[in-house]
């Protein structure tokens, strides 16, 4: 055999073995989810870590994110994370609570507002309470809730929230300058059964995710 024809046909040989674009494509894929699935399960470890600990420790705030409210009533969700930065504040951990939230269907209540007025109901004075009136979502409210801490010269706080929420908000607060951040998530805010724990666990990590891809 010529050396023409020998370079011929180990180039054929070269090809046959070669992937082609589709198998490469296929490859990419599988890799990408593989890191997507990796990703998801170290954070969703992480989360369900961070949602079973209580970190109360003094701080210059206890920040609690909202929840539904029905025409100027907290609903049962948002009244548990109310009672229980109560107890905190009680304790003594921080001088002042900022609850957090816009208004939903009904402009006449915010959340924030409504939470506000629930604590100052139950016994804490006006002046140790600070409402967040305009964020319609978690990133939004963790947004304006430095804002108001610097604006009063506000550095720590506690976090109040749902178990597998307080992750996201911790580093949402961290991300806009707020530390340290310490969670103390309403007791009995984890979902019973084991789907309902994985799917809440699994939503949280999602948001986690957005909420970085959006920071890039």
């Amino acid at each position: 055999m010529s050396f023409a024809k020998e370079l011929c046909q180990r180039m054929t040989d070269d090809s046959v073995h070669r992937p082609s674009l589709r198998q490469m494509l296929l490859w990419l894929e599988g890799l990408l989810l593989a890191a997507l699935a990796a990703f998801l399960t170290f954070t969703g470890i992480r989360i369900a870590r961070e949602g079973s600990l209580q970190e109360p420790h003094a701080a210059d705030a206890i920040v609690v994110f909202g929840a539904a409210e029905y025409s100027g009533h907290p609903s049962p969700v948002l009244r548990a994370r109310l009672d229980h930065a109560f107890d905190l504040f009680q304790k003594g951990i921080a001088p002042v609570v900022i609850t957090t939230g816009g208004a939903a269907s009904d402009p006449s209540f915010s959340e924030g507002g409504v939470g506000r007025d629930y604590l100052q109901r139950r016994g804490i004075p006006e002046r140790n309470l600070i409402a967040e009136t305009q964020g319609s979502d978690t990133a939004q409210s963790a947004v304006r809730v430095a804002v108001i801490m610097r604006a009063n010269g506000l550095h720590s706080c506690v976090a109040v929230s749902d178990a597998y929420h307080v992750f996201r908000i911790k580093r949402l607060l961290e991300h806009e300058g707020v530390g340290p951040v310490y969670v103390a998530p309403r007791p009995a805010s984890r979902p019973h059964g084991g789907l309902q724990r994985l799917y809440a666990v699994l939503r949280e990590a999602c948001s986690y995710l957005l909420w970085k891809l959006g920071m890039t």
